[in-house]
């Protein structure tokens, strides 16, 4: 769950000359890279800790009179080629280069300092077969481009700046959506239907292509045309350059989307429409999971506008959505508002407020709306771009939501949500207040600069230490002392990938990615010494793990597609800095696709557990016989209710538990068969 925090960060760029277009055209992050252009420049700009403009690019004013505006761009996947679509149908293709120069750490750049170098390669004019057509953005694989027709066509084209031609398929025919290249693919000439070489269907003129959405692991795309339809459309394994092999599937949507978005992990299509609205599909069988809106706020599409753009997070948890003519939002995929930029006036009703402007107020961000949306690779930031502005880029600080759930009896003081840099300790006060506390990470020892950004966090049980993961090694904190812990030996620390974060008493336990051998494994420290000499046991995994968790003295991981191990850990001796313990995994008890290959099962063993699933889903596994129960859906976050069940057999066992979704905070309870005596409540996000 995603968190906004502080006040929003404003990246200056510089003015172009004199560009007609007052809007940016395209914002992309690649490879810790922030890539903005504009009508008339290109700015390359670092989207790690620091914010640093690496180099820029500026078109003089002849060339841009000559050859028109950029009006459309697309960035290469190894983020080494731009290339931009002008105005008058040159494609420019800029090498990005970059020097030996190094950012000064711990002051203020030099003057004209430029880490990386745009050069121009190759300009050549688009041979379109029509003049007065519009073109839709582009979109790449590692070796060509694609882009759409005001004609309803689609063109292809290399990276090497090689015209391969318009081509064509039928959005309505699902037997029809064969491609039927041009009759003189070389001049890129469309001809109409019934002449030789024409377009397959039997539509005459097709809508304007208006966008094209690519998603490669999926081998999709989605194109949407100007009168609201979408297509969905395969493409072959081996990328775009087989345009044989772009096929039309079948038509989505109710006919008046503007712009769409696809999570590829989740397999959600997003589609914007014109009323403000945004409609989630699932792309598996083309349903309609949600729609979500401003309406309840008070807010209509007069208000709003359209809307302009959407962009998930990169774990498809959650999407941004950007209106025409005011503001920002965004959405968890369970359809929980976690942060507008529009104020909430009043509930979806007939009798809802009108918005009338109030010049007392403070101001708002993006109150022109919104053109552009990126998130960064790690969530942490969202970059707005404003409607009708080339003046700045607007980014908005969000933390994650740091899931230490408990069961029954165990009060948390205090919440963690952690950004890319910092901990938010969420307290409250005796007033009943919530405070908020910016704890950032130590740089004394520059750990963050190192290691950025915060990858992982795991608050141990009694809430009191906390354990920080980067890139590299990881660092604990005492909340009680206010002091850090980390590594001695900066060699061990760079040894070890955290790819998950538990604690077991006053264990920290690492899910560590070995590259050499591409393995994973776990590995226990205790929490009063963080070096090799004081790993208590390495414990080898079978694959990476999906989720893990801890009750007791047992470590639950789960394997794809839906494997559970559970694993009994066993300390002989005292924990103590003055004694050095023995740990044991003496086994473990496998639950294999919902089949148990273990019959003795230890009294204090867990037995069931509750599953979230990334698409929302709560359920119930039992871990003896696999039988697992859908409890309901649309859950965000949830909490536990009910403890560890007396020493009885089959008793009907009430399962209570706290969720919060679209539908606000739940109280549910369910009938449970208790096959073993043990009832646990392990919690598991399960994506």
């Amino acid at each position: 769950m995603y968190m906004a925090y502080g006040w929003p960060q404003v990246i200056p760029l510089d003015q172009g000359s004199c560009p007609s277009t007052q809007r940016i055209i395209y914002l992309r992050i690649i490879n810790r890279l922030l890539l903005v252009v504009s009508p008339s420049h290109l700015e390359l700009w670092s989207s790690s800790q620091r914010k640093v403009r690496l180099a820029k690019y500026k078109r003089d004013a002849m060339s841009v009179e000559k050859e028109g505006e950029n009006l459309q761009a697309v960035w290469s996947p190894d983020s080494k080629l731009i290339a931009i679509l002008t105005s008058s149908f040159f494609l420019h293709i800029f090498k990005v280069h970059f020097t030996e120069k190094r950012l000064h750490v711990g002051g203020k750049q030099p003057p004209g300092l430029f880490l990386a170098n745009i050069s121009l390669l190759l300009s050549e004019q688009v041979p379109f077969a029509e003049k007065d057509l519009t073109v839709s953005n582009i979109v790449t694989d590692s070796k060509c481009m694609l882009l759409g027709l005001s004609n309803g066509s689609l063109y292809s084209m290399s990276w090497k700046a090689e015209f391969y031609g318009a081509f064509d398929l039928d959005p309505y025919q699902g037997d029809a959506g064969k491609i039927s290249h041009s009759s003189n693919p070389t001049g890129n000439g469309i001809t109409l239907a019934g002449e030789p070489g024409g377009l397959v269907s039997n539509h005459a003129r097709k809508s304007a292509i208006t966008t094209l959405e690519l998603c490669l692991p999926m081998r999709l795309l989605i194109v949407l045309y100007s009168d609201g339809q979408l297509c969905q459309c395969s493409v072959s394994k081996k990328g775009l350059k087989q345009v044989d092999f772009i096929k039309s599937e079948k038509t989505l949507g109710s006919g008046d989307a503007v712009c769409i978005s696809v999570a590829s992990d989740q397999q959600i299509l997003a589609v914007g429409n014109r009323r403000g609205a945004i409609e989630l599909y699932d792309l598996t069988n083309s349903s309609l999971i949600r729609t979500v809106s401003l309406y309840d706020w008070g807010y209509s599409v007069d208000q709003t506008g359209p809307v302009s753009c959407i962009a998930w997070t990169p774990d498809n948890s959650a999407f941004a959505v950007g209106w025409k003519l005011r503001g920002l939002a965004v959405w968890s995929v369970s359809g929980c508002r976690l942060m507008s930029t529009v104020r909430q006036i009043g509930l979806s009703s007939v009798s809802s407020p009108v918005v009338k402007s109030n010049p007392e107020c403070k101001y708002e961000p993006l109150m022109g709306g919104t053109s552009k949306l990126q998130w960064d690779e790690y969530g942490y930031r969202l970059y707005a771009t404003e409607e009708g502005s080339l003046e700045r880029i607007i980014a908005f600080s969000f933390g994650k939501c740091c899931l230490s759930r408990g069961v029954s009896g165990m009060t948390y003081v205090r919440q963690v949500i952690y950004g890319d840099d910092r901990l938010l300790v969420v307290q409250s006060e005796d007033t009943d207040e919530l405070k908020i506390l910016h704890l950032n990470l130590p740089v004394t020892v520059s750990y963050i600069s190192q290691n950025w950004p915060v990858q992982h966090v795991a608050a141990s049980k009694d809430g009191m230490y906390l354990a920080v993961a980067g890139l590299h090694g990881l660092i604990l904190y005492d909340i009680r002392l206010k002091k850090w812990r980390v590594f001695g030996d900066i060699s061990q620390e760079q040894k070890i990938q955290c790819k998950g974060l538990l604690w077991l008493g006053k264990i920290v336990v690492v899910c560590n990615y070995i590259d050499s051998s591409d393995t994973y494994e776990l590995l226990f420290y205790p929490r009063y010494h963080l070096d090799q000499s004081s790993l208590l046991c390495r414990k080898p995994l079978l694959a990476k793990p999906m989720v893990m968790d801890v009750y007791g003295d047992y470590i639950l991981v789960t394997y794809r597609p839906f494997d559970v191990h559970i694993f009994h850990v066993r300390i002989f001796g005292e924990l103590t800095p003055s004694n050095t313990p023995d740990l044991e995994i003496p086994r473990e008890s496998a639950l294999n696709n919902h089949v148990s290959s273990t019959s003795d099962v230890e009294a204090r063993e867990p037995a069931r557990c509750l599953i979230l699933r990334a698409n929302g889903e709560l359920s119930l596994l039992d871990l003896d016989d696999g039988r697992e129960r859908e409890l309901t859906d649309s859950v965000e976050l949830f909490w536990v209710t009910c403890g560890q069940s007396e020493e009885k057999t089959n008793l009907i066992e009430e399962v209570s538990w706290l969720d919060y979704g679209h539908r606000g905070m739940q109280v549910n309870q369910a009938s449970v068969f208790a096959v073993s005596s043990s009832f646990v409540d392990l919690v598991l996000d399960f994506a």
